[in-house]
């Protein structure tokens, strides 16, 4: 590997694009200035380095036109304010890509299951585009979405076209606002009614930790194994290289062996708090 590229030295890229998505997220639109990262797969993270401040671990939420970037960042601290107000023209640090993807290939002939809550839809974003872009690879594609309020939710201006172009989606808030005509209760309330066949069907869920674990712990109650449930996991990520072994989980270092694990092994892990 050559010295620009070592995994520890982040290459340069400018910020072409930026969409506010909701009051403390923004989607930033990222191209290399000088040679690229690995192309990403669809799961895995990059960490991002806003230049004086730190860098934060980021899933990919979707490439544009070849080797443009795109993440979706809440602002939760520090570096991710940093991030969220970055202009176009402005450069950031990228390292990467790391990690495991969503192994999207475990749902061909099947129905795929997408189940999202709040920002986890951010990382979901590139299950979704890739079903949708090779539909007739799978059976249904079914996408559940929960988020606390309507106004945490992330991409609505895209929710609608994913409908048109076949896919399921169902949309649920935890607490309802005046002139919010959708359902209100969590996420895990859809799950029952959206399997169809568990043996046929492949789920994806993201989201916080106690969301991931009652979703696929409803998944497995309504038939679907264990084995064929795939959660995205976050411990305290530094360097994103399996040196510092902040993010060891039981077994796992989850910058190598995850974030995106089976349920099957994800299960008797994610009791275990971070310290």
């Amino acid at each position: 590997m050559t010295p620009d590229l070592a995994p520890m030295r982040p290459a340069c890229y400018v910020v072409t694009g930026r969409r506010a998505e909701t009051y403390d997220t923004v989607t930033l639109m990222l191209r290399p200035a000088g040679r690229p990262i690995e192309p990403p797969r669809p799961g895995q993270f990059t960490m991002l380095y806003s230049f004086g401040v730190g860098e934060v671990p980021v899933s990919i939420s979707g490439f544009h036109r070849g080797e443009v970037l795109v993440h979706t960042i809440r602002a939760v601290g520090a570096v991710t304010r940093a991030l969220c107000a970055a202009a176009p023209g402005d450069t950031i640090g990228v390292r990467g890509p790391f990690g495991t993807d969503w192994g999207l290939s475990i749902a061909d002939g099947r129905d795929v299951l997408i189940v999202a809550g709040g920002i986890g839809l951010a990382p979901l974003r590139p299950v979704v585009l890739t079903a949708l872009d090779q539909r007739a690879r799978y059976d249904r594609v079914v996408l559940l979405v929960g988020a606390r309020s309507p106004e945490d939710l992330i991409f609505t201006r895209e929710l609608e076209t994913w409908r048109r172009r076949g896919a399921d989606v169902r949309v649920t808030v935890d607490h309802g606002q005046a002139g919010w005509g959708g359902r209100v209760g969590l996420v895990t309330g859809l799950i029952e009614s959206a399997v169809d066949d568990p043996a046929d069907t492949a789920a994806f869920v993201c989201g916080p930790e106690i969301m991931m674990r009652l979703s696929a712990g409803m998944l497995v109650r309504c038939g679907v194994p264990a084995s064929d449930i795939r959660v995205s996991l976050e411990r305290n990520m530094r360097c994103g290289a399996a040196l510092c072994g902040h993010c060891q989980l039981g077994p796992l270092l989850l910058c190598r062996d995850g974030p995106v694990v089976s349920y099957a092994a994800a299960a008797p892990l994610v009791t275990i708090k971070e310290l």
